[in-house]
């Protein structure tokens, strides 16, 4: 990815993805231990990061999780959640109709 891609800070998009993907694996392990607003900060900070670095699917799926975990007290089962996220940082594509692929399996994830 060229400088824009990187948000501009230096680090490349390979450093970006690795990051993400190993915040997304700590948050993987820890979600028995967790409430459901502490996985919720964790993945607010995963949606900035992506967001600063134009992962815009990453972004997208993001958004969905965070209203699975407020839709209840106790955390939902959002390992499938995580496995899509992974997939999302992963995409060879971060556009806004990547985005929306992705924006229409959360919906139907979310409605399930």
């Amino acid at each position: 990815m060229g400088e824009s891609e990187s948000g501009g800070t230096g680090e490349s998009a390979a450093d970006v993805r690795a990051q993400l993907w190993a915040r997304i694996a700590a948050l993987d392990v820890s979600v028995p231990y967790a409430a459901a607003a502490d996985l919720a900060a964790k993945v607010e900070a995963i949606r900035r990061i992506a967001h600063a670095h134009g992962l815009t699917p990453a972004v997208t799926v993001t958004h969905f999780i965070e209203r699975a975990l407020a839709r209840s007290e106790t955390p939902p089962p959002v390992h499938g959640w995580l496995a899509m996220l992974t997939e999302a940082v992963a995409s060879e594509r971060q556009d806004y109709e990547a985005a929306d692929r992705f924006a229409l399996a959360c919906s139907a994830r979310l409605a399930g």
